[in-house]
């Protein structure tokens, strides 16, 4: 891989890594101070929210400002509120600074992805953009997945402070990364004349497009069904190892681990293959599908992990398919706000999926509840593939 490419990635895996720390260390953090889950949920409510709904704004600016400028922005001032948020409590004390600052840097962190989003189509001209967003998905993957880790290991030696501190220093060797990149790289981006409001005027946009181009509607259709099923996993797999089949927490952290090995493994037969994008939507929806299928009909830990890998692993192929294709379809000058109200359309699902769990999952029993999801998942896939069918057939019989 080139010098320049791999700074690109390298940045991308520092930031995601940072930002996993953060996110694992709040929830924590704020529960060991107050010993209530219930601050501990609200705490996480509080970081997490602003990060969804910011992305259609996110979207926007990167279409009206330059996207690597917004990306420098995102990473400097991430580190920056690190490096404010721990002088703050030195002075004021409160374990509150350190939940205000995971939810700045989730507004900030959502700006930097929307920024890379906008960007990756346009910079890796010698890869095709499904091997670019392949490559990509491993850097993010594996920040994802080193994050926990870094955080608890970093929490057995320094207090929390120090960690965030820690946390603000990866965000500087990210943006360090991307200046490498930038010093490395001929790319120059196109700049498009926008409209100077960036909340009413890019959502109508971004809606037209959606009502418009039946491929949209296709993927973000195809993505409800996706989120339903990736939401109830989140939702329940530490129920369902941890207490039905009383595997314990040993058990649980293996098959996270293993799921994330998975994912690496399937995103790099993406990165070396050309798999038509059909093919791939086709083929992740199903393993989905069926994985969450042997997840709720699973008579043993075993059964159930088997149908757990297939979700995790194949989660991300149908990611590189959806992204692939909204990329081919979007107009360049409205990519980045049409992007950012789907990447909200697409979130929504899965807390909707955890939200039936909490009413479902005492009268019905857990897994009956992921049976239903998944049927209304298949549902949905079984419609958007005969829609597709009868659309092909019909410019057929036009042609």
């Amino acid at each position: 891989m080139r010098k320049d490419y791999l700074a690109f990635f390298v940045s991308l895996f520092l930031s995601r890594l940072a930002d996993q720390i953060l996110l694992f260390i709040v929830p924590l953090m704020v529960f060991q101070t107050t010993g209530s889950v219930s601050w501990a949920g609200l705490a996480f409510f509080v970081e997490s929210l602003p990060r969804y709904l910011a992305f259609p704004v996110c979207g926007a600016l990167c279409d009206k400002y330059s996207p690597l400028r917004i990306l420098h922005i995102s990473q400097v001032y991430r580190a920056m509120a690190c490096v404010a948020a721990v002088a703050l409590h030195g002075v004021f004390d409160g374990i509150y600074w350190l939940v205000l600052l995971s939810a700045l840097c989730g507004v900030l962190t959502t700006q930097g992805i929307m920024a890379r989003e906008v960007v990756m189509p346009h910079i890796f001209k010698h890869y095709t953009y499904a091997k670019t967003l392949s490559y990509s998905q491993i850097a993010d993957q594996s920040g994802l997945v080193l994050g926990p880790l870094a955080a608890a290991l970093m929490l057995e030696v320094w207090a929390w402070q120090w960690v965030v501190l820690g946390v603000g220093g990866f965000f500087v060797l990210a943006d360090v990364a991307m200046r490498v990149w930038q010093r490395n790289t001929t790319v120059r981006l196109e700049t498009h004349a926008q409209h100077r409001d960036i909340w009413l005027q890019p959502l109508r946009i971004a809606f037209g497009h959606i009502r418009s181009l039946a491929a949209l509607r296709r993927v973000i259709t195809l993505a409800i069904g996706v989120n339903l099923l990736i939401g109830v996993t989140l939702a329940t797999s530490a129920a369902m190892i941890t207490g039905q089949y009383a595997a314990g927490k040993d058990a649980y952290a293996l098959l996270q681990a293993a799921g994330a090995g998975v994912t690496i493994v399937i995103l790099f037969y993406l990165a070396r293959s050309s798999l038509p994008l059909k093919v791939m939507g086709g083929v992740s929806y199903s393993m989905i599908a069926a994985g969450a299928l042997i997840m709720a009909i699973s008579p043993s830990a075993g059964a159930y992990a088997l149908g757990f890998l297939l979700v995790t692993g194949f989660d991300k192929m149908f990611n590189v398919y959806l992204r692939s294709t909204r990329q081919q379809v979007i107009p360049v000058e409205d990519f980045g706000k049409t992007v950012g109200v789907i990447t909200l359309l697409n979130n929504l699902p899965q807390p909707l999926a955890g939200l039936t769990v909490a009413v479902l999952a005492a009268p019905l029993g857990t897994q009956t509840v992921i049976l239903l999801l998944t049927g209304i998942a298949a549902v949905i896939g079984v419609a958007v593939a005969s829609g597709w069918h009868a659309t092909v057939k019909a410019e057929l019989d036009v042609g």
